[in-house]
């Protein structure tokens, strides 16, 4: 008979032929595929050991017992705790494993006989290794929430059929599956769930240091024009990297782009007349002058509770859909921003002729901003198309950030615009194209 110490045994005898014994780098990179593979096996076989062990903790903690419960002997509040302490595990981890090992475990009649686990497939599966944890867990949970809706024949066979999908399959995908299955057994539920999800929706903003974390939960309905439009975005910005050289790629993770993408509509929405918040929603920024002449020096950010650096307020100030607090020496406000300070929706229409989008990366002029060339503030320069540039928000930091400078060669929407280096990255300072007349054949 095989036991879940054999299954560890075998497990540990497969690792070390695959070279596991091997200091990594020492191992070659089909090695190196078959180490992680063997690993991966021994953690089921030791989760699918110890989950029984699990299950038996919990049922000798079981709240019926009070002060006699196995856990609260030991000092535990609950056996997940408990667990979660033993294991080094978090307490999803070891509330995942108790599930498990409650629903594999082998049960008993009122009669004392011996009974199948509640879900056979999943146990057998478990045991051999061909599932994880997590896997089984997700289909435990799809399965015991179907209970009183779908027939036991449909679900024994939805669970046959989800054991097997499952190996082999990332998280992402194994949810997708899921979530699938449970639409297809029970349609009828499909509707009442969506309105749970939607009344479940939430959307936290807080600082912790210094970063402001936003947790979202959104329903299928309120989440898809999000991610389209985020998704939309980034999937832009990767495919310019495809055809570009690598000193001219963008060099921000897929995380970063998604963070600039959310500030990048944000920032669009504040412009938008369509608003619901229009009228009130304004971004104020609080800077000495000569903090936002010279760089140096802090400033702040109205709602926000973390000071930014000067250079930060700098580019913050040349934004044309952000109203800067400029503060003398007594913090006499000299100037919160003028409505024509704001280049029109006209003029930007027009840049965007001339511009055909960024600048300086070519992103749609949907996602760009217009940047004073001379800043409105630093430079008192002026809100005309002259001194005009679309830039999108990734560009905008780099080109302030890097030192390059914009200037324009022409009037009108048929003008040139030209990317000046920093010594740094060309020595000569030779102009670049900008805008659409770097896609243009020239006479």
């Amino acid at each position: 008979m095989t036991t879940p110490l054999h299954r560890i045994t075998e497990a540990l005898d497969a690792l070390a032929s695959a070279g596991g014994d091997r200091a990594p780098e020492a191992l070659s990179p089909g090695e190196l595929i078959a180490v992680t593979a063997a690993f991966g096996a021994l953690r089921r076989h030791v989760e699918a050991a110890f989950a029984p062990v699990a299950a038996e903790v919990a049922r000798q903690s079981r709240a019926e017992l009070g002060r006699d419960s196995l856990a609260r002997r030991q000092g535990f509040r609950t056996p997940v705790v408990m667990i979660a302490t033993a294991t080094a595990s978090t307490g999803g981890e070891a509330a995942r494993l108790l599930q498990v090992g409650e629903a594999t475990a082998p049960r008993r009649s009122l009669t004392g006989e011996l009974l199948p686990a509640a879900h056979p497939h999943v146990a057998a599966a478990f045991a051999a290794g061909a599932v994880g944890t997590w896997a089984a867990s997700q289909i435990v949970g799809l399965l015991d929430r179907l209970a009183f809706r779908v027939d036991a024949a449909r679900r024994d066979g939805a669970e046959r059929q989800l054991v097997d999908l499952a190996p082999g399959l990332r998280p992402d995908e194994l949810t997708r599956v899921i979530a699938r299955a449970e639409a297809h057994l029970d349609p009828d539920g499909v509707e009442p769930r969506e309105h749970e999800r939607r009344d479940d929706r939430s959307l936290m903003i807080q600082e912790r240091d210094g970063m402001t974390l936003l947790t979202a939960r959104l329903d299928p309905e309120t989440a898809a024009p999000v991610r389209a439009a985020i998704d939309g975005i980034v999937t832009g910005a990767l495919r310019r990297n495809e055809h570009r050289e690598e000193a001219e790629r963008d060099q921000r993770s897929v995380k970063q782009l998604q963070a600039d993408a959310l500030a990048d509509l944000c920032r669009h929405a504040l412009g938008c007349d369509a608003l619901p918040a229009a009228p009130s929603a304004t971004v104020v920024v609080r800077v000495a002058l000569d903090a936002l002449i010279s760089g140096e020096g802090v400033a702040t950010i109205d709602g926000i509770d973390t000071p930014v650096s000067a250079r930060t307020a700098r580019r913050i100030a040349a934004d044309a859909e952000l109203i800067p607090c400029v503060l003398g020496g007594e913090s006499e406000i000299l100037d919160w921003g003028r409505a024509k300070r704001l280049f029109t929706r006209s003029q930007k229409l027009a840049l965007g002729e001339r511009d055909g989008g960024c600048a300086s990366c070519g992103a749609p002029a949907a996602w760009t901003h217009v940047h004073h060339i001379r800043w409105w503030e630093r430079d008192r320069g002026p809100t005309d198309l002259a001194n005009g540039v679309l830039l999108c928000s990734g560009c905008h930091h780099r080109i302030h950030d890097d030192g390059w400078e914009v200037e324009v060669d022409g009037t009108g929407t048929t003008a040139t615009v030209w990317l000046i280096p920093p010594p740094w990255i060309d020595p000569t300072r030779a102009p670049r194209r900008g805008g659409r007349a770097r896609y243009e054949l020239t006479a």
